[in-house]
């Protein structure tokens, strides 16, 4: 293969237009297109969830692209990028870093583990222990880690992207739901079409590598979460963020008089409404659009609400999904009071 090649970008001022900002955000797609084909929905959910500031879980089958998906967006964005396999015999200290004596200076020093980057992919998370899972819940939360007796923080442009099989139990650890509500998003990663697989089988038969350009920086990014917050600000008593609220409070079985109450066992918690409320905002912003519509919020309900539903034994012997029952709860809740 030919040497990687970056084209770093002039400095960009942000402009406070959403056409602008919807044309940076194709401009990402476009650059990923160059080596990722198809997969637009994970592509999009990952942009979104990055100018929300909220993690992703993607679930999907080995070798659909999960790894350099990633890979590629941080190179598009010029941000540092750190890959973890997760194991069953990992420990935090793996995750985070460690103390070490430096025989040097005699005096103990910090090893700064993976966490510290821009975007960790967490390969396989659930094949971790509790004690990991714990360590990256506080990095995934709070933005820090401790080591020793000292606390560090992350990076401000801190997205954790965790994979992991949804077949496979084998040698495997339940997520916890106080881990995986912390989780802005869960995409799934479905098999691609045959046009889609026949052009991924040519492109490595050819084995060339695209030249990827820089199309924003972490700073920018950050830029552009402040921008969207201005240009569309939600107050409480907007007509949306009563529309977001109903339909998350939906998925609760205590607040179903119909025929959901015997098919969840728990809801989305509040932590789904403020995930909702940004993801929506964002997406309507990359829109174009300057108001956040019931469309907008309705893209991003399942992403957002498909991993916060815990199904009952009655919904998975029906064969019913989280899927099935955020259908049910859209055409159920008026969009308008």
């Amino acid at each position: 293969m030919g040497a990687r090649k970056i084209v770093k970008p002039q400095q960009i001022k942000l402009k406070n237009s959403s056409e602008f900002i919807k044309e940076k955000v194709e401009e990402i797609k476009r650059e990923v297109g160059k080596v990722i084909v198809g997969q637009e929905e994970m592509i999009e959910g990952i942009i979104v969830a990055l100018i929300s500031d909220g993690h992703i879980l993607l679930e999907g089958y080995p070798g659909l692209g999960k790894t350099i998906t990633v890979k590629t967006i941080a190179r598009v964005l010029d941000a540092k990028f750190q890959r973890v396999q997760f194991t069953p015999d990992l420990i935090p200290g793996d995750i985070t870093g460690f103390e070490m004596w430096d025989p040097v200076t005699r005096k103990s020093r910090t090893q700064k583990g993976p966490v510290f980057t821009n975007l960790l992919l967490a390969d396989e998370i659930n094949r971790a222990p509790a004690k990991v899972q714990s360590a990256l819940l506080e990095a995934m939360q709070e933005k820090q880690v401790t080591i020793g007796r000292e606390t560090h923080h992350l990076e401000k442009l801190f997205l954790v992207l965790a994979t992991q099989n949804p077949i496979e139990i084998s040698g495997t650890y339940l997520l916890p739901e106080a881990e995986i509500d912390r989780f802005m998003f869960k995409l799934k990663v479905c098999y691609p079409s045959y046009i889609d697989e026949r052009e991924i089988t040519e492109r490595q038969i050819r084995d060339e590598e695209a030249a990827i350009d820089v199309v924003l920086t972490p700073k920018e990014v950050l830029s552009l979460r402040h921008t969207i917050t201005e240009w569309l600000p939600l107050h409480e008593k907007s007509t949306i963020v009563k529309y977001i609220t109903r339909l998350v409070r939906a998925t609760r079985p205590e607040e179903s008089n119909g025929e959901l109450k015997n098919l969840v066992m728990y809801g989305a918690s509040p932590r789904a409404s403020i995930a909702l409320a940004k993801a929506s905002r964002v997406y309507a912003f990359i829109q174009g659009d300057d108001t956040v519509l019931p469309e907008h919020v309705h893209r991003m309900a399942y992403p957002v609400l498909r991993h916060r539903i815990i199904l009952t034994h009655e919904a998975e012997s029906q064969g019913i999904d989280a899927d099935n029952l955020i259908d049910k709860i859209l055409h159920k809740i008026p969009r308008l009071e």
